[in-house]
Formats: structure tokens, C-alpha cells, sequence
């Protein structure tokens, strides 16, 4: 039987907080498009074409990192819905980190528009172009980012819920890790010590 790890793989804790501030960037960088129709949203739009497909790559390194290190076992007192809700959360927020850029793309190349990641490199479409298409994928782009803003405040709450009323650990798993036991040579009085023979009366 496989030990499971009590911390997630250092590895795999530096690409989820990048991700995590590039995904909070990205939450403003929608709202100010969203309110914005000046200069301002064009320098918007650059910044949310290129950081939306980063995200996709540090996702394609996330998951399999994911996989092949694996996750720490949730508390065993927690109980059976929450660990569900847990897990099921958690392959939401994986499907929605993976589609939603990938929509983006698809809607991109199906509108015409190209993926341009700096001034002289662009992404190569993944639709031909169709209009119809185009409005059907933006509509659907829209949905899944408010979902996908909807699964990170859970998320966001369920950490909060572990890391400051139960103190059980989890957060501590994603953060800086559970110290290690010190392991080394005994000390003379761990080497030599016997149990005590009782004292005569």
C-alpha cells in the first residue's frame, strides 16, 4: 500500500499559487473590460489574450504533476459530503482552467480574430472562421468564466474554513508544508537508556 504525501509536491504548490494570481489578474483584467469601452479596453485585450493561454500551459503541466505526485488524504473526521464537494470542486475548477481558454481560442480563430501573444507571434486558429459559431462560443465563454469565478470563491471559502476553524492542515498542505520529523543518529541517553529497575524496599 502507497503511503500518501501529507504536502503537496513543492512543484506543484508554486504552479498553483502562480496560477492563482494569474487567475486574479485575469478577474480584473474581465471586470475592466467589461466596464471599459476606451483605449483602455484594447490594452486590456492584449493582456487577456496571452495571460489566458498561459494559464492553459501551466494547467497542461499542472494535471499530470498532479497525477504522477499525487494529493494528501482529507482529514478523516471530515465529513463524507464535504469530502465529496471537496473533490468534486476540485475537478470542476481543473475542467474549467483547461475549457475556458480553450473556448477563448476556439471563439477567437472562429471570429477571425488572431491569439496574439506578443506584436510578432499569434496562435494559429483552431476553427474556421463561422460567425455563428463565434456568438455561440462567446456566450459560452461568458458562462464558464462566471462559473469558473463562482468555484474559485468556494474554493476560496473552503480554505479559509480549514486554515482558520478547523486548523486541520489542509491549508497548511498547498502553503509552506508540515515540518518534517528530525531524523538522526540517537543521543547517548536514547542509545544506552533501559527500563528502571524497580527500587528495593
Amino acid at each position: 500500500m502507497t503511503c500518501r504525501p501529507t504536502d503537496f509536491h513543492p512543484a506543484l504548490r508554486v504552479v498553483h499559487w502562480l496560477m492563482a494570481a494569474m487567475v486574479l489578474a485575469m478577474l480584473f483584467i474581465g471586470v475592466g473590460m467589461v466596464s471599459t469601452t476606451g483605449p483602455l479596453y484594447l490594452v486590456l485585450l492584449a493582456l487577456h489574450r496571452p495571460v489566458g493561454i498561459a494559464i492553459l500551459m501551466l494547467v497542461l503541466i499542472r494535471l499530470p504533476l498532479r497525477l504522477a505526485t499525487g494529493a494528501p488524504t482529507l482529514p478523516a473526521d471530515l465529513p463524507m459530503l464535504q469530502q465529496r464537494i471537496a473533490k468534486g470542486t476540485h475537478v470542476l475548477l481543473y475542467a474549467a482552467m483547461l475549457g475556458l481558454p480553450l473556448i477563448g481560442w476556439a471563439m477567437l480563430s472562429a471570429g477571425g480574430y488572431p491569439v496574439a501573444l506578443t506584436k510578432g507571434i499569434a496562435l494559429p486558429p483552431i476553427l474556421p472562421h463561422d460567425l455563428a459559431l463565434y456568438a455561440l462560443l462567446r456566450e459560452a465563454h461568458t458562462v464558464v468564466a462566471l462559473l469558473f469565478f463562482a468555484l474559485i470563491l468556494v474554493h476560496f471559502v473552503a480554505a479559509l474554513m480549514h486554515g482558520l476553524i478547523r486548523r486541520d492542515g489542509v491549508l497548511r498542505s498547498m502553503t509552506v508544508g508540515h515540518a518534517k520529523p528530525a531524523v538522526g543518529p540517537p543521543t547517548p541517553t536514547e542509545k544506552y537508556s533501559t527500563t528502571p529497575a524497580a527500587d528495593d524496599d
